[in-house]
């Protein structure tokens, strides 16, 4: 009877159990659940736009340092780079913008830009295309001693000029350029924009517009300028998109290049991989809608050319900016797919060619162009090249300072730039200088360049000149012409010491070759071998719960086995 009445008791409590907790949690103040509903929309909103704001208050607000890639051998670093204090020290963003985020809607939306005049000079390209060129005239910074009326400079003025090239739909009125084209005015230098063709109010005179890899406006211009200026050292500095056609017009051309110096901030490097991050997470979606309907109003405003020369209708339907590339830019550049189009025109496949002193800064939190995108070991090995990389700072907006009225990146281009002028670099003369067609593809190496190789006995390939292979073929010849014994002989002697003087050469060629990529593979493996260990600690602290636990198991089993047996 007991038993009964305890069965009941219990059953009577479970069924007032969801009661209870209904009870209980009416009970509770609404004002205690919309502060749980506020704190957990804190820290959605935190996440969601990637903040850092408790990362800097437990760093004292100090900031991250800068990290610097570069080859060990480099006389760039050690002539210019080593001289930047900006470059060696942190990078702290402006509190209330501790989002890249944030960042980046406040550069485009705001920008605390100063204000900069511009006097506008067009100029016509070979096939008839029209570029508008946006000069600093302002009249709190040192006027430009170039007279812009009859395009003829001064003979005894040298001052430098620096060129800038904006990035994706922007041009000489963004926040960015304003900032920087102000900063470099301020010391005396001449301050050209490059915009676009089509951007800046100019209609297209042609039926050429530009894409992520059309270098031949870059090179006109800069030709131009060359021409025009030949006693002023002339500066470039690219911004997103206009930094891959820089560094990609640096790479081809190589040693031709009238360049002192150049900057590449923000550059996606690689156009395939930051279209892939474009299209992967949701907050990325946005900046990929933005940009398509930038790049939809300009070809609006160039319906009356781009309809006849593009898939108008999908221009029109496209959504997302590879739809457009796919609509628009493929069929402008004649490229089979968009892939294509993205592989052939990213600046990751010229780095390694740039022969003129090179500063790129990007950040590992853009959320436009991916931080898996930066050549790192392209940059290292390149002695002409030095990366430099933030935690923070968003996709090129930088500001720092608790008024946000300064741009990192502007500072450290502009510290650049004056130690560069100031360097042996500056005064460093080419001494050989090679057309366009005769110079070294990205894809090709010095083996390809050459008539003949030598095979050595350990299967290493190397070049030999002409020289030496007309020297054996000529002692050839001749040992088949002679056909005396005395003849003979001699020229068996000749050829015995043509072919010690050919494998001379091809040892001395090994030699160059093998050293330094000993040297760097040397280098590798120091690294590789670091890598190796810290895997090997994260795999033994991660399954270190799971392997204790089957061993506690087994042992316990044996100490069982072994008691039981006793």
């Amino acid at each position: 009877m007991d038993r009964v009445n305890l069965i009941e008791s219990s059953y009577n409590t479970v069924e007032s159990t969801p009661e209870l907790l209904l009870r209980a949690a009416t009970s509770v103040p609404i004002s205690h659940y919309m502060f749980g509903l506020l704190l957990t929309l804190l820290v959605f909103i935190y996440n969601f736009l990637e903040m850092h704001l408790f990362g800097d208050l437990f760093s004292g607000f100090r900031g991250q340092p800068v990290t610097l890639t570069f080859n060990p051998s480099s006389q760039l670093y050690r002539d210019v780079v080593s001289k930047c204090k900006i470059l060696h020290g942190r990078f702290l963003s402006t509190p209330w913008l501790c989002s890249p985020h944030l960042q980046t809607v406040f550069v485009h939306f705001l920008g605390n830009s100063p204000a900069v005049k511009y006097r506008r000079q067009i100029f016509t390209t070979s096939d008839g295309g029209t570029i508008a060129l946006d000069w600093v005239i302002n009249a709190d910074v040192k006027k430009p001693a170039i007279q812009m009326n009859n395009a003829v400079q001064d003979a005894a003025d040298r001052n430098p000029i620096l060129l800038i090239i904006p990035g994706l739909s922007s041009a000489s009125d963004s926040s960015y350029i304003k900032h920087l084209a102000f900063k470099i005015a301020k010391h005396g230098w001449n301050v050209v924009v490059s915009n676009h063709r089509g951007i800046g109010g100019v209609a297209i005179t042609s039926d050429c517009f530009y894409s992520g890899g059309w270098t031949e406006d870059a090179r006109s211009v800069v030709d131009h300028l060359h021409r025009q200026y030949p006693e002023a050292p002339l500066f470039v500095v690219g911004t997103s998109i206009g930094a891959n056609i820089l560094v990609k017009y640096l790479g081809e051309d190589g040693i031709n290049v009238p360049i002192v110096g150049a900057a590449a901030i923000c550059s996606p490097w690689d156009l395939l991989i930051c279209d892939r991050y474009m299209a992967r997470r949701f907050v990325q979606r946005f900046y990929n809608k933005a940009l398509t309907i930038g790049l939809k109003d300009y070809a609006y405003m160039h319906e009356a050319v781009l309809s006849r020369l593009s898939n108008w209708e999908g221009v029109k339907k496209s959504r997302w900016v590879r739809e457009f590339d796919d609509c628009a830019t493929r069929i402008l550049g004649n490229f089979e797919t968009v892939d294509t189009y993205y592989r052939r025109c990213s600046s990751v496949n010229f780095v390694g060619s740039v022969t003129v002193p090179l500063l790129c800064v990007s950040s590992l939190d853009d959320p436009v162009c991916s931080s898996e995108a930066i050549p790192w070991d392209e940059c290292r090995l390149n002695n002409n090249v030095v990366l430099a990389t933030t935690q923070h700072g968003g996709h090129l907006p930088f500001f720092e300072g608790i008024t946000a009225n300064s741009v990192w990146w502007v500072r450290a281009v502009d510290e650049f730039f004056r130690a560069l002028q100031c360097s042996p670099q500056n005064n460093q003369k080419k001494e050989v200088q090679v057309p366009v067609s005769s110079v070294t593809s990205p894809l090709e190496s010095s083996i390809d360049q050459a008539p003949y190789v030598h095979v050595s006995k350990d299967g290493l390939v190397t070049a030999v000149s002409d020289e030496v292979a007309e020297a054996v073929v000529k002692h050839q010849g001749n040992t088949d012409e002679n056909k005396t014994e005395e003849e003979s002989n001699k020229s068996g002697q000749e050829e015995q010491s043509a072919k010690m003087e050919l494998n001379q050469v091809s040892e001395q060629d090994t030699v160059e070759i093998v050293g330094p990529v000993e040297k760097q593979l040397n280098e590798l493996s120091r690294q590789n071998r670091k890598t190796l260990w810290l895997l090997a600690y994260i795999a033994i602290m991660s399954t270190w719960p799971v392997v204790g636990s089957a061993l506690a198991v087994f042992f316990r089993k044996k100490i069982q086995k072994i008691f039981s047996r006793t």
